[in-house]
């Protein structure tokens, strides 16, 4: 069973056994004494060196495609970059943790770290030489899907250094920890570009000081003992790939059975559609067609004041939705914050202005969230137990392929200084048609419990 809808099926390794001493109710730990836990210390350690690069690594690349005074990004260029750091999150995700259930994750996460030190230098070094296209978004994919096997490696290992009546609580740290480290990452990369230059040179530079994170990582893996993190039984790797393929099979036709988890998809994978489209033109205005002034700023400057407003959306999300679903219900929830995120697009078309873009962050990432959260909870409530793992996995790869084919499509239509009220429009039509689709699955859910 997954940890969260974003980790893919097989992520989450075999827990160990109940004891004797295991009490039937839950205890929290406490976080001073998790931390005392050698092993979930060694490893928490691991994810953070591991994250901290990998943020670096991602902010070192979209300063140096995108806000390069070298290069002149077109929306093709950006979409492309965007995909290479989100597919492999989807595509590769749910065969990584298929493998890991029978590779020594110790040696994975000692050897991936290594690999991604290598490839990280390799793409640092076509940065500086000026190299850009196929080779350079190839070798950003391959750092991105060696990074996404030693994130399920961490996962997968969780497990083995903390005792499951703890693992929520562990989870949480973990990933709370390794998101806040992630992001440190991105604005040391910022702050370098200050010290290096934004040019190829001072990007390549940049980029080479994110390997640092992935040798340190492997440095501390390596002190755990073989077989340690698991795994505790394995089969051949050959039988993974058919496991993978046929488990998503399952999830889509568990969905397809299921209405009201249908229902929850398809409103996902609306917003994901919308929030692409919203994001290339978003990007490209920063980059092309806003001037800062005051403390409202252009470049990459203001694009992390967005993400800043965005992030801000989902905390105010993680407290509203609890709150309008004991009150409205699930449903009802959903049309409220699509209906919002539509009218936000709506207004964006009016008025595409810089402080308009930073305020529409903070309404887009509030609703989506929503939207998120109750899809969680739906597949959590309503899937069957036997098929909910399956489901997750599929869930993680609609969430992400939605948004890169939406970043795709906007990236032929977008002009390049972004300024196109017309895909906001269309943003809000989507929203509006997941609405609709949204409502269809319930009446479907409805009519069956009727008849």
């Amino acid at each position: 069973m997954p940890a969260s809808p974003l980790t893919p099926a097989g992520d989450v390794g075999h827990a160990p056994a109940p004891t004797s001493e295991t009490p039937a109710r839950p205890e929290r730990l406490g976080f001073g004494r998790l931390l005392r836990t050698s092993g979930f210390r060694r490893l928490l350690a691991v994810r953070l060196a591991a994250q901290w690069g990998d943020g670096m690594f991602q902010a070192a690349l979209g300063g140096a495609v995108l806000f390069n005074p070298e290069r002149q990004a077109d929306p093709l260029a950006v979409a492309a970059g965007l995909a290479v750091i989100l597919l492999p999150y989807s595509v590769i995700g749910p065969f990584a943790g298929a493998l890991l259930d029978r590779w020594d994750r110790r040696r994975v996460l000692v050897v991936a770290n290594l690999l991604r030190a290598v490839l990280v230098l390799g793409v640092a070094f076509m940065v500086g030489t000026g190299a850009g296209g196929a080779p350079l978004y190839l070798g950003a994919l391959a750092v991105a899907g060696v990074s996404r096997f030693v994130l399920s490696g961490l996962s997968a290992s969780l497990p083995h250094v903390v005792q499951r009546r703890h693992l929520v609580e562990a989870n949480v740290v973990a990933a709370t920890a390794g998101a806040a480290v992630a992001a440190l990452g991105g604005a040391t990369a910022i702050g370098l570009r200050v010290v290096f230059g934004a040019g190829d040179t001072g990007s390549a530079l940049t980029t080479t000081v994110a390997v640092t994170g992935s040798v340190l990582a492997a440095v501390i893996a390596s002190r755990f003992r073989r077989r340690l993190l698991g795994p505790d039984e394995t089969d051949e790797p050959s039988r993974a790939v058919l496991a993978v393929a046929r488990g998503l099979a399952d999830g889509a036709r568990a969905t397809a059975a299921t209405p009201s988890v249908a229902g929850s998809f398809l409103a996902l994978a609306a917003h994901r559609l919308a929030f692409g489209i919203s994001t290339l033109v978003s990007l490209m205005l920063f980059r092309y067609g806003f001037t800062g002034h005051g403390v409202f700023r252009s470049g990459m400057a203001g694009l992390g004041e967005a993400v800043v407003l965005a992030a801000l959306g989902l905390g105010a999300a993680g407290l509203l939705t609890p709150w309008l679903v004991h009150r409205m219900g699930r449903p009802r929830t959903v049309r409220l914050a699509l209906l919002a995120a539509a009218a936000t697009q709506l207004g964006l078309a009016a008025v595409l202005t810089l402080p308009a873009v930073l305020a529409a962050a903070f309404l887009l990432g509030t609703a989506g969230q929503v939207v998120k959260l109750c899809a969680d909870a739906g597949v959590q409530s309503e899937a069957g137990d036997a098929v909910r793992g399956r489901v997750f996995a599929l869930y993680d790869a609609v969430f992400n392929v939605c948004y890169v084919v939406a970043i795709a499509a906007t990236a032929l239509l977008s002009p390049r200084d972004g300024r196109a009220p017309a895909l906001m429009v269309a943003a809000a039509v989507v929203y509006a048609l997941g609405l609709l689709a949204h409502d269809w699955q319930l009446r479907r859910a409805r009519a069956g419990a009727t008849g």
